[in-house]
């Protein structure tokens, strides 16, 4: 099952030895906590055998996924998907948009039967308690990539991600996952859209316009594989 295949995944994705710049990894599927609320999610959404599109941000954030184990998802829209949890309830600016993206997109039953909602780096990055883009520094990402890379191939080969067609999260992300896109060549086509945490931020007051866009967007993605299914 796809669920089984992922947490294993997770579970077994490598810390990395120590990093430049006093850069920190840390896996939340380590912690318990995270852990369990992510088992219960997979085991409740990701269901079924069947490849899922990739939809990857960068890597997680500490107030979200770091928290719930579920990329692009706080305690609040968490417990909107049906998975009780006792986590502070913060909201994280990118889980609100997803949020809306799934509810727009007829909820998290039919969203994650096609979708797999994730990170080029799976692994919470910290510098000075503060999250961290592995792409901030030159060194970090020099020192990632071979894992990045080799996470991708076992996403793809392993777990089962659907090949006709991927989208990144955020811009900047989009420059490094095309460069994966040109080394390994898992994908037929690659989507780049604005990361969410940067739509809730400059564009907040075009929220709807942006959630179409993605909605419009994923679903011509879903639909290809759908085809090719059939």
């Amino acid at each position: 099952m796809f669920a089984d295949r992922l947490l294993r995944f997770l579970t077994e994705f490598p810390l990395p030895p120590p990093l430049p710049e006093n850069v920190q990894a840390f896996s939340p599927y380590l912690d318990p906590t995270p852990l369990g609320l992510f088992t219960r999610f997979a085991r409740q959404y990701y269901t079924g055998n069947q490849p899922r599109v990739a939809v990857l941000g960068i890597n997680p954030g500490r107030l979200g996924n770091g928290r719930t184990g579920v990329a692009f998802t706080d305690p609040v829209a968490l417990a909107a998907w049906g998975i009780e949890n006792d986590l502070p309830r913060r909201r994280e600016p990118s889980s609100e948009f997803m949020q809306a993206v799934v509810t727009a997109m007829g909820g998290p039953a039919a969203f994650y039967e096609q979708f797999y909602l994730g990170s080029l780096y799976p692994l919470v990055l910290l510098r000075n308690g503060l999250n961290y883009n592995f792409y901030d520094s030159p060194a970090v990402t020099a020192a990632l990539w071979p894992t990045i890379q080799q996470g991708m191939k076992q996403l793809v080969e392993e777990v089962g991600l659907a090949r006709h067609a991927a989208i990144c999260l955020g811009r900047r992300n989009g420059q490094y996952f095309t460069r994966l896109h040109k080394e390994l060549g898992l994908f037929e086509q690659l989507h780049i859209l604005d990361h969410p945490r940067y739509l809730m931020q400059y564009k907040r007051r075009h929220l709807a316009e942006n959630v179409a866009l993605y909605v419009e967007t994923l679903q011509s993605a879903g639909n290809v594989g759908n085809m090719h299914r059939g």
